[in-house]
């Protein structure tokens, strides 16, 4: 075995401790953020003598514990609604929100079954695309073919993607989990499973 260099070495390293420094870091800065934030309102109904570190962390999972109780209530769906679609009226913001958004809803909230039920293969004469089932009986007007699936397939780094409407008969199943197939997609196939 050749001797690797010195540069290739310190890449080989920064690889390793860079996702894991970033995911540390990014935690880290949530936390010290919801407790600088929150800290200041606890304050303001506490002495300070009464006042103790983290507080103001339990406080961030106080209010998000609540909103995910409010976002249940009619009256607040409907006004993130409206303030949803504001926001999808500005050219560059919405572009970023709806992003971020589409990534947040992968996670399965309801307990219900997933969008996203399955992950299959779809071939595209030699190259073979991972693809997302998003509906097992997909019915569209004017669409020919009575047993089609939605598949949807995704571009690299959240670009976009297409729903493409196939015979069943088209798609080929994988035993790839949701989120490994999409830590796959979304990062060009630079990640494994």
């Amino acid at each position: 075995c050749p001797l690797m260099k010195p540069g290739r070495i310190l890449l080989k390293g920064l690889v390793t401790i860079l996702p894991i420094g970033l995911t540390l870091y990014l935690v880290y800065w949530l936390g010290v953020t919801t407790e600088a934030l929150l800290s200041r309102p606890i304050r303001w109904f506490l002495p300070d003598a009464d006042y103790v570190p983290g507080m103001g962390l339990v406080a961030g999972f106080i209010v998000l514990f609540l909103v995910g109780l409010l976002v249940n209530a009619f009256l607040v769906r409907r006004a993130l609604d409206y303030a949803e679609n504001l926001v999808l009226r500005i050219p560059v913001v919405r572009t970023i929100y709806a992003a971020f958004r589409d990534v947040a809803k992968l996670v399965n909230t309801s307990g219900r079954k997933s969008d996203i039920e399955r992950v299959v293969i779809v071939r595209f004469g030699p190259a073979q695309l991972l693809g997302f089932v998003t509906q097992e009986d997909a019915a569209l007007p004017g669409l020919a073919g009575d047993d089609l699936i939605a598949v949807y397939l995704p571009m690299s780094y959240q670009i976009g993607g297409y729903t493409v409407y196939l015979p069943r008969s088209e798609i080929h199943p994988t035993d790839l989990s949701v989120e490994a197939a999409m830590r796959i997609v979304l990062t060009g196939g630079l990640t494994g499973r």
